[in-house]
């Protein structure tokens, strides 16, 4: 086939061949960069995806903001799908649920009201059944929008614009994160703390030299980011996966839930959970674990959430060690691994970004949101100290300004004889002529002058803005500031210190055993419950049954957590944990040593 490019010029009966490995290699391109730009990749400036970006701007376009009544959820996903997002109502509706659901973003951009699902995985209700309107903090994304501080496209079918971006005074792909699979590349980020966030892109806009380490708030440099904080909670147990997530846009984190050790009444209880986990579900595989005999000492499980916040009460059972129970939970079911990927697009092109990088990309936007929206203003300032202008003309001159208005034969000469009289331009005179003569000759030159002066103290403060970087600077760090009066909290996830990952030990309790070793270096561990004291007369039992030519060379009691040092006849010394013998019971021989001890061949325990 030929391998000739389609000629554009060519008319609809004329058939262009083309080799088919060209076209599937050009068409699979264009529908993974429509996926990655589209669809699954945020943009870095606002923090937010295509769709969710369009639900916004179509909620301000209804009027849905946090003052107005909530309206009907699909009311709100057919205006998105009509004019902005014809990708079906199911994916609009999703993300519309998400970003109502407190448990899924830190700060959420929806306030619902209905059922949006929950930490056990139920669904969300169906639309019509919901309703939903703006939060508060989503405002402050579209905030000043209408003052030319973004670029607007066309919509899908031409007849409506919206905006590429949003104006964001808030730092939403930090505060909220975002996740999202594209064709060959995927995003997670997590949610942190508006507060932290805040303070970092602050010390960004102050120090644009610095260095992502400089953010980073550890126990040997003092930052303003301390990690991610997830809306439930939990604990985040490594720094050298938050460190790597910072500095290189990428890590793993292991988050914990949270639990209280009631050592007292022998049980557990869990009070958060990692972020995005089902509860429902780990209950569910915890108790088949409990029931296959893969976690022991656990008696009950009960949830008693409610709408105050997760409770999931673990019973153990008498005997058990609460804290080994706790151990076997943390190795199985209670922490999870997050995987950070600070994929975000910039200029249209995905990007892997560090902690630095991150904020100045916010940063940047936002210096250019002022900038867009100062010059806007500035321009309507200017217009309006014109007119005030041309009025304190008009009013100096009333009594003449009437009498030309009057004896003109329309506005058009009425407009000329005011212009060519008071040297006037053309929107003055055109709004000296639209007043009442009544107003005109009412006017109080008080009432003018002072506006004037206020315009005109308003177009210093705005040309001050775009001649004087510093004052641009002042003025980001003022609205972030104002951001987190408003909107700032606690944060609910602790990093604490690298706690290890869980080991056996920790998984088996501390106790004392028996250990029995044989001539034939047979070895076993029994629990000291299998002996029972004896007086005097009393009939022992037996503790071990060697094999012919085989008997006991040793038995003494050990902590399980102890270590057995094993010396060879060839001078070696081989080390382990009490608890790594098998435990048997007393009628057993045990197992060789070579089980559990690297022997040579011919090689022997002394």
């Amino acid at each position: 086939m030929s391998s000739e490019a389609p000629d554009p010029d060519a008319s609809a009966d004329e058939v262009t061949a083309v080799r088919i490995e060209d076209e599937m290699e050009q068409s699979y391109i264009d529908y993974a960069m429509s996926v990655i730009v589209g669809r699954a990749l945020p943009d870095a400036r606002d923090g937010l995806k295509p769709v969710q970006r369009r639900i916004l701007y179509a909620m301000d376009e209804m009027g849905v903001t946090s003052r107005a009544g909530h309206r009907k959820s699909s009311s709100v996903v057919g205006e998105t799908m009509g004019d902005y997002h014809p990708h079906g109502d199911s994916a609009i509706y999703d993300a519309l649920a998400r970003m109502a659901q407190d448990f899924s973003l830190r700060y959420p951009l929806v306030d619902g009201q209905g059922n949006f699902g929950s930490v056990d995985g139920d669904p969300p209700a169906a639309m019509r059944y919901t309703e939903a309107r703006m939060a508060p903090i989503a405002e402050e994304l579209l905030a000043d929008i209408d003052e030319d501080t973004v670029d607007f496209s066309s919509n899908y079918d031409d007849r409506l614009t919206e905006p590429e971006v949003l104006p964001s005074k808030v730092p939403n792909l930090l505060v909220n994160g975002a996740s999202g699979i594209a064709v060959g590349m995927s995003t997670k980020i997590p949610p942190h703390n508006l507060g932290e966030v805040v303070d970092a892109a602050i010390h960004v806009v102050d120090h644009p030299d610095c260095t992502a380490a400089d953010l980073v708030d550890t126990p040997e440099s003092e930052g303003y980011v301390k990690g991610p904080d997830f809306p439930t909670g939990a604990n985040i147990v490594n720094r050298e996966g938050l460190w790597d997530a910072y500095t290189e846009g990428r890590g793993r984190l292991r988050v914990r839930a949270e639990m209280e050790v009631d050592h007292e009444e022998n049980r557990l209880v869990v009070t958060e959970l990692p972020y995005q986990e089902n509860k429902a579900r780990r209950i569910e595989r915890i108790a088949e674990d409990v029931k296959d005999d893969k976690i022991e000492g656990i008696r009950d499980i009960r949830d008693e959430s409610d709408r105050d916040g997760v409770r999931v009460v673990v019973e153990c059972k008498r005997g058990a060690s609460v804290d080994v129970v706790r151990n076997q939970l943390l190795e199985h079911h209670l922490e999870n691994t997050f995987s950070v990927i600070s994929l975000a697009l910039v200029d249209g092109q995905p990007r892997v970004l560090n902690l630095k990088e991150l904020l100045e990309q916010f940063v940047d936007h936002r210096r250019e949101v002022v900038r867009r929206r100062s010059e806007y203003e500035l321009a309507e300032a200017e217009d309006r100290a014109h007119i005030l202008e041309g009025r304190l003309v008009a009013l100096n001159n009333a009594d003449d300004a009437v009498d030309i208005v009057q004896d003109s034969e329309d506005r058009d000469a009425a407009m000329a004889g005011l212009r060519a009289e008071y040297d006037l331009s053309e929107a003055q005179a055109e709004h000296i002529v639209r007043m009442q003569l009544g107003s005109l000759t009412s006017m109080e030159a008080g009432e003018i002058e002072a506006e004037y002066e206020d315009v005109q103290a308003e177009i210093d403060r705005l040309e001050a803005i775009l001649e004087d970087d510093a004052e641009l600077r002042a003025v980001v760090k003022s609205e972030l500031r104002a951001v987190t009066a408003d909107y700032d909290d606690e944060r609910r996830t602790d990093v604490i210190e690298d706690a290890g990952s869980v080991t056996r030990e920790d998984l088996i309790a501390e106790e004392e055993v028996a250990v029995v070793v044989t001539e034939d270096d047979y070895v076993k561990r029994m629990p000291l419950s299998e002996f029972d004291p004896q007086h005097r007369g009393g009939k022992g039992i037996i503790g071990c049954r060697p094999k012919d030519g085989d008997r006991v060379s040793a038995v003494f009691t050990a902590s399980t957590h102890d270590y057995l040092l094993c010396f060879t006849d060839r001078g070696d010394v081989h080390r382990l944990k009490v608890f790594e013998l098998p435990e048997m019971g007393r009628t057993a021989r045990g197992t060789s040593a070579v089980n559990v001890v690297d022997l040579d061949d011919g090689e022997e325990i002394t």
